[in-house]
């Protein structure tokens, strides 16, 4: 399992449907990239400069939307990945 450090979160990136609306096939290099996706694991929190730990926002389960152009992709147990920053979360969808 992928244990992130710090306030850094692994995500699990929903990937878009391949239609539009009109039912349009979308060749893949033309989809946009996706911005939602389910945290699979968190990291202990950010360390403030007083050395005080700040827990983070969110938990293993939650579903987010995140920074288009952020995080690190990662490839597991053949499965892949985003990793990304907590401040890079935009929203927890309920």
């Amino acid at each position: 399992m992928l244990k992130p450090l710090g306030d850094r979160v692994v995500l699990e990136v929903k990937e878009e449907e391949e239609q539009t609306v009109g039912g349009i096939v979308l060749a893949s290099n033309a989809k946009e990239k996706s911005q939602t996706g389910k945290v699979v694991a968190v990291g202990d929190g950010l360390v403030l400069d007083n050395g005080e730990k700040l827990p983070m926002s969110v938990k293993t389960g939650d579903t987010v939307i995140y920074d288009k152009y952020s995080g690190t992709e990662v490839t597991f147990e053949n499965n892949k990945y985003l990793v990304v920053h907590e401040k890079d979360l935009i929203a927890v969808i309920d």
